[in-house]
């Protein structure tokens, strides 16, 4: 058997998790894994603590057993080991931009990061970006932050959207920014089931100085029940923001 096999089967019938064999040992549980996982070895000083430890030989631990005792155990920590408690896999290209990898991939069973120009892994940052905590121009994940950003909770430069998104455009479940969509959207302009904002809201409930829905509270209201002439919109937005942008009157005009 390997010492990583060897490492495993000691510490579970030790009853430890990886964290508190490191304690007792002086090390962090990421050093535990890395051996466990063969990426690196230990010190001869901590392989005679945890020969110490689980009271066997170092050749035993490293897996130099000889004879009809190695093979009875071997057999043994087949029946117990003979699955993968862990996987992990990395890829990094070796084509680098200013240094950084063109491409890194780092996933597995646990927390690994991954920095490239694309990168993907549990903690990813680069140019695309995805993982469970993503950060990029464009980024994908549960958390994302970036340019560009889609996750359950997503804050976006530029465009977010998720469950929760912040984003100078901002789409979800509950959206907060310039222009804001969602569930519930609370910007400078927002639409959405409940909609609150500064200048122009339409939903549901709309709330802000031009307000556009079923219930609405404002200096300016219209009752999307009513026949509303579209430019009675258009003018409305006009003559109280006369800056607003076409895309925005187009919006708010769509609604109706």
């Amino acid at each position: 058997m390997t010492f990583q096999e060897q490492l495993i089967y000691y510490r579970k019938k030790q009853g430890l998790s990886q964290e508190q064999l490191g304690n007792q040992i002086g090390v962090s549980r990421q050093t535990v894994s890395k051996w466990e996982l063969g990426l690196t070895t230990p010190e001869m000083d901590k392989l005679i603590q945890m020969s110490r430890l689980f009271d066997v030989s170092i050749d035993e631990l490293v897996g130099n057993q000889r004879g009809s005792e190695a093979t009875g155990r071997e057999k043994k920590q087949d029946v117990v080991e003979v699955h993968f408690y862990k996987w992990h896999y990395e890829y990094k290209s070796k084509t680098t931009i200013f240094g950084i990898p063109l491409v890194h991939i780092h996933l597995g069973h646990g927390f690994y990061k991954a920095r490239g120009i694309i990168a993907v892994g549990t903690i990813a940052k680069g140019i695309l970006s995805a993982g469970v905590v993503s950060m990029g121009i464009l980024s994908l994940g549960a958390l994302s932050f970036g340019l560009l950003s889609v996750g359950a909770f997503a804050l976006g430069l530029l465009l977010a959207v998720g469950a929760i998104s912040i984003g100078t455009v901002a789409i979800g479940g509950l959206a907060l920014g310039i222009l804001a969509i969602g569930g519930c959207a609370l910007g400078v302009y927002s639409i959405g089931g409940a909609a609150i904002a500064l200048r122009i809201a339409a939903g549901g409930y709309a709330n802000a100085a031009i307000a556009i829905g079923d219930q609405t509270n404002g200096q300016t209201v219209f009752d999307i029940h009513q026949n509303i002439p579209a430019d009675a919109i258009k003018n409305a937005i006009l003559e109280k923001f006369p800056r607003t942008w076409k895309l925005i009157l187009d919006l708010f005009r769509a609604v109706v």
